[in-house]
């Protein structure tokens, strides 16, 4: 199985509302209102994908995942660059993606 390294940003100068409705869509997010009266979760796309988180802006997917990344950071008109990754045999349950 082969892996995508995916580095993505939005542009300079994306205001802060578009920021936090892309974070929010990609990662999800736990909400509260009334004073932590109604609690709920609003799912992001990468709830349904393993994946592995490096620093703000770079994951690691697998390669047939690759598609609805893409097409969500095209949405946004995210910059993004992909890489292909070679995974050792030994390494596989150390990078938390099946």
């Amino acid at each position: 199985m082969s892996l995508s390294i995916v580095a993505f940003r939005l542009p300079k100068g994306t205001d802060t509302n578009t920021l936090t409705k892309f974070v929010r869509g990609l990662y999800g997010q736990d909400s509260k209102s009334w004073n932590g009266k109604y609690e709920f979760h609003r799912k992001g796309i990468m709830e349904e994908i393993p994946f592995r988180k490096f620093i703000r802006g770079v994951i690691i997917i697998r390669d047939h995942d690759l598609e609805k990344i893409k097409s969500y950071l095209a949405r946004y008109k995210a910059e993004y660059y992909i890489g292909t990754i070679i995974k050792a045999q030994e390494s596989d349950t150390d990078v938390g993606v099946p």
